[in-house]
């Protein structure tokens, strides 16, 4: 994923921070059998996903027109055959 930038956007690691610091703050609280606060740390993971794709929207996330196909190993051409 690595060779098509997979990612490599503001709109993912504001997305992913968000998600992660909910998904820590869910497992505090739950840890702390306080439901109200694992609820809220619930709610924080999801709003990630929310700004993240709000943010794609307007024009922070990857572009569609940049994304390669994958190259599979049945597209490649075997080693030494230089045609």
């Amino acid at each position: 994923m690595a060779g098509s930038s997979h990612g490599h956007t503001p709109a993912a690691w504001t997305g992913v921070i968000i998600a992660f610091i909910g998904f820590c703050v869910a497992g505090a609280f739950m840890v702390m059998n306080q439901p109200a606060g694992f609820w809220a740390g619930i709610a924080l993971t999801l709003l990630g996903g929310v700004v993240g794709g709000i943010m794609r929207m307007m024009g922070l996330g990857q572009p569609k027109e940049h994304h390669q196909p994958h190259q599979t190993t049945g597209d490649r051409e075997p080693a030494g055959a230089q045609g």
